[in-house]
């Protein structure tokens, strides 16, 4: 149940078993890949590049691709044990975590505006972007990307995939300044080196890495000879600091050992200012401490980007406070601890928004290594057809492997139309409509 990587993943290993298998992918939305699709910026189509393999999964004659089927509302926990001798559960992490400092409640999820840049079928198609200085939360490859796409105009998004709604709300930003603010110091920043690199390749974003809190001790040294990607940070953002301005219109300001303690509004609610205390790590594990310096940024919006959260399942056990499914390596387990039969958890919902590809790789391996190792053939002999027929006659348009051909196909067309790789269909409506082409669900 989930069509995104870590999904498909687990389809391609358990193809690829002894065991003859037959899979279905359930995916709620009408397009597959998950956050490839829709949690990465449109200007990083390198990322994208993985797409290709997970294409060649569903292209296999044992695999069947089930879209525009939504968990908990078209079918449940039960119907799928009745149709199925195992369930795996990989529905991913698309929530925004929270800050937990006060004014939170008028800052804006990093996920959502991802979401929206991203033109997801299921967010509203205006997002608001009139403020001249903004502020960033975090230091992870999120924060990179959401403060990239606030800085960069809207023309130069032109040559991605970005559809004209996206297109038109970027151009008319008003934002001159986006300020990122990480708790601790340069040496624990958790930016990829390329994604880094990256940030300043625009003719027009000028990155500004402010001198205030830029210290590496002994501990972070410690730490960064550990780590020979936190090094390559390291480099870029010493070569950064101090640098002569060059004039650009925009500019990204990158903030270290600065924690955000309050986000202050008027008295019609709008953000005025971000609050934050100075910090210092007194101790090898990292963990930050204030000082009790405290700065006022005059700002008009706050974007948080700490993080993702996975959001609970009907009939299914949730760790609220790890915000996963317990599991015992990929073993849902109920609330007693004991394992429940034939039901399985892998990616982010499983082990947190934690790794890149690689580890979803080897926590599919894991998850469906114990599929296989507990599997006796206990759901009723039932063809394929039989959940077509389920699903027809709930009247749910479920989207095929054939319809999402149909559909990337038309994006493609679109693209071309514009000397562009491919232009994103942005309604749920429309990408259904594409999917059709008046076709039977059982074409797939």
């Amino acid at each position: 149940m989930g069509g995104g990587p870590a999904g498909i993943f687990a389809a391609d290993i358990l193809t690829k078993a002894e065991t003859p298998v037959s899979v279905d992918i359930l995916e709620r939305l009408p397009a597959p890949f998950g956050l490839v699709r829709y949690g990465v910026a449109p200007d990083h189509p390198r990322i994208k590049e993985i797409i290709k393999a997970l294409q060649r999964v569903l292209a296999k004659p044992e695999v069947r691709f089930l879209g525009n089927v939504e968990y908990g509302v078209d079918v449940k926990l039960e119907d799928l044990r009745e149709f199925y001798d195992a369930v795996v559960i990989s529905t991913g992490a698309m929530a925004d975590r929270d800050l937990g400092i006060p004014g939170e409640e008028h800052s804006l999820g990093a996920a959502d505006f991802v979401s929206w840049y991203d033109a997801h079928p299921d967010v509203p198609q205006t997002w608001p972007l009139d403020a001249t200085s903004v502020a960033v939360l975090g230091v992870g490859n999120v924060a990179l990307d959401v403060a990239r796409v606030l800085a960069k105009t809207g023309d130069e998004m032109l040559v991605t995939d970005i559809p004209p709604h996206v297109h038109a709300g970027l151009k008319a930003k008003t934002i001159t300044d986006v300020h990122v603010f990480a708790r601790r110091g340069p040496a624990y920043a958790k930016f990829s080196p390329v994604e880094l690199r990256e940030l300043n390749h625009s003719p027009n974003v000028e990155v500004v890495v402010h001198p205030e809190g830029f210290d590496v001790d002994e501990h972070g040294m410690e730490h960064i000879a550990q780590h020979k990607s936190q090094k390559m940070v390291l480099n870029t953002l010493t070569s950064w600091v101090g640098a002569d301005p060059v004039g650009k219109p925009h500019r990204i300001h990158l903030h270290f050992a600065e924690a955000p303690t309050e986000i202050v509004t008027d008295a019609d609610g709008r953000v005025t200012t971000l609050r934050t205390e100075r910090t210092h790590s007194p101790a090898a594990d990292g963990r930050v401490e204030g000082t009790g310096e405290v700065t006022d940024w005059d700002v008009q919006q706050v974007y948080r980007a700490i993080g993702y959260r996975s959001t609970p399942l009907p009939g299914l056990p949730f760790d609220e406070r790890a915000a996963v499914i317990p599991n015992d390596g990929g073993r849902v387990l109920d609330l007693d601890g004991e394992p429940i039969p034939g039901t399985y958890v892998t990616g982010w919902i499983k082990r947190g928004p934690i790794g890149l590809i690689g580890h979803t790789k080897s926590d599919a391996a894991e998850t469906v290594g114990h599929l296989l190792a507990d599997t006796t053939a206990t759901a009723p002999a039932r063809r394929p057809e039989d959940v077509d027929a389920y699903f027809a006659e709930r009247e749910v348009d479920v989207v095929t492997h054939r319809g999402w051909e149909r559909l990337d196909a038309h994006e493609i067309a679109l693209g071309a139309a514009e000397e562009r790789l491919r232009v994103k269909v942005a309604t749920r409506t429309e990408m259904l409509r594409a999917a059709s082409d008046g076709a039977s669900m059982l074409e797939g």
